[in-house]
């Protein structure tokens, strides 16, 4: 067949989806159960907000692949082996491959946006709010392995702003509040809903830094202790750094990135004795949450969300190492 033959055929066939195997490292993670607590909360918060089904949909499948994608990013990012309790996708899939499926879905949520419909007047916002926080997301994710490479220990101040920058929780209430019935809802484009989901967000990721130095069900699905493997700047470890600045022994730790048990147990041993650090990381955690519980009163209540962060509740018996 002529050249120009084969190309005019392929003009008129469908250039996204005739290769399933292009998306593959992407659809193995999202294959993936996770805990569905991002599910949970769009459910919740729309119990306030009230977006149309359809809509809803669209929502749910933006924030998923915004959320996959970034997950597979960062395994790549932080040298990751497990993800989920499976070998992450840039293992079984090689980088190159996952970085292109990851990137490739990425550019999916422009076309997802379009079918809002209720919401295709706003369509220009809609792509200007989702690329902001984008850029936010990568900022943060940047600061994170800056701080890892440059070695730099941030304050507690610059961390919690780096967190803020890194969570799709936002922008799933931002496009909530956008389609939301303007008659009903009491906070332009979202308004006190983001400022809330902006709290639960840290919470999180606090949470997961807690989880993954004192949790034995975090060490089955992500390994044991992997933010020491990273040399990651996590809550707990900034505290323990900064407590006594005089005593090396946790930046040696994340220096030598071990990949052994030995190093990491002297580590945690340290930040639960010494400095206290899994102490301090609870109390914060515990004034996050009852912050949260205060907020979600004051906009009237809700059970789906209060049971959402009972569910989530640390107690003092949960680090188990």
């Amino acid at each position: 067949m002529p050249l120009v033959d084969v190309l005019s055929a392929a003009s008129n066939a469908s250039r996204l989806h005739d290769e399933p195997g292009v998306l593959e490292p992407f659809t193995y993670v999202a294959a993936q159960p996770g805990k569905g607590v991002r599910g949970r909360l769009l459910g919740a918060f729309n119990s306030w907000m009230d977006v149309p089904e359809a809509e809803m949909k669209s929502i749910t499948k933006v924030i998923g692949i915004l959320h996959n994608a970034s997950l597979i990013l960062d395994d790549i990012e932080d040298g990751s082996q497990l993800r989920r309790g499976q070998p992450a996708a840039h293992i079984v899939y090689g980088i190159p491959r996952t970085v292109n499926a990851a990137t490739y879905t990425q550019t999916l949520v422009y076309q997802e946006l379009g079918c809002m419909k209720e919401a295709r007047l706003e369509y220009c916002h809609l792509v200007t709010i989702v690329t902001d926080e984008l850029a936010c997301l990568y900022h943060g994710q940047g600061l994170d392995i800056m701080w890892r490479d440059l070695f730099h220990c941030p304050s507690e101040t610059e961390y919690i702003g780096m967190v803020r920058n890194s969570t799709t929780i936002q922008l799933s209430t931002f496009l909530m509040g956008l389609i939301d019935d303007r008659d009903r809802r009491p906070f332009e484009d979202g308004g006190d809903y983001v400022a809330l989901a902006d709290l639960i967000g840290v919470y999180f990721q606090i949470r997961d830094d807690y989880m993954n130095l004192q949790s034995s069900e975090y060490a089955s699905s992500k390994g044991f202790a992997e933010d020491l493997d990273e040399g990651k700047f996590s809550f707990p470890i900034i505290h323990g750094v900064q407590v006594d600045i005089s005593n090396h022994l946790i930046l040696d730790v994340l220096k030598a990135q071990p990949a052994t048990a030995a190093l990491k147990i002297q580590a945690i041993d340290y930040l639960k004795a010494e400095t206290k650090s899994f102490d301090y990381t609870l109390s914060i955690l515990n004034a996050l949450e009852s912050n949260i519980i205060r907020n979600i009163a004051a906009l009237g209540g809700n059970e789906e969300l209060s049971t959402i962060i009972a569910d989530l509740h640390v107690a003092p018996t949960a680090g188990n190492f």
